[in-house]
């Protein structure tokens, strides 16, 4: 096994995503002392969710950060809890933005979410159909013994 595989008690996995999501209106409200707590809550959120941040940039209208996620916990569940904690903070810390935001939602709806990987699906597909060559039935879906 690779060194690169995460484990929990009970599952070995690999689950990686790109995450980006936007400032409401896209204002450029996460620059100076806004953008390094925003840094500083994301990694929280993802220490206490066992998430992995394996790189990320705060800019001043958006996110982005590319992270590893355990099957337990779904991405949009884990961007929620990202968003709305954040908001929710930043606007009790921040004067400015709970002022500009009228106490409102700092992020705007949605969010973008790619999965990341070294193994294209072609390659999965050639690793399931090679365990199942010695069955000779022609099943796309195999029972190997």
């Amino acid at each position: 096994m690779s060194g690169r595989y995460r484990k929990t008690s009970h599952v070995i996995y690999e689950c990686k995503y790109h995450i980006c999501w936007l400032s409401k209106y896209r204002y450029p409200v996460l620059t100076g002392d806004v953008g390094l707590r925003v840094r500083e809550l994301i990694r929280q959120i993802a220490m206490t969710n066992e998430v992995e941040i394996l790189t990320g940039v705060v800019a001043s209208d958006h996110v982005h950060i590319y992270v590893s996620i355990p099957p337990s916990i779904s991405v949009s569940k884990f961007v929620q809890f990202v968003k709305g904690a954040t908001s929710r903070k930043l606007q009790m810390e921040f004067e400015g933005l709970r002022k500009r935001y009228w106490g409102q939602h700092v992020w705007a709806r949605g969010y973008f979410v790619a999965t990341a990987g070294n193994v294209s699906e072609e390659m999965i597909m050639e690793y399931i159909r090679k365990q199942g060559e010695n069955d000779s039935n022609g099943d796309e879906f195999k029972v190997v013994n």
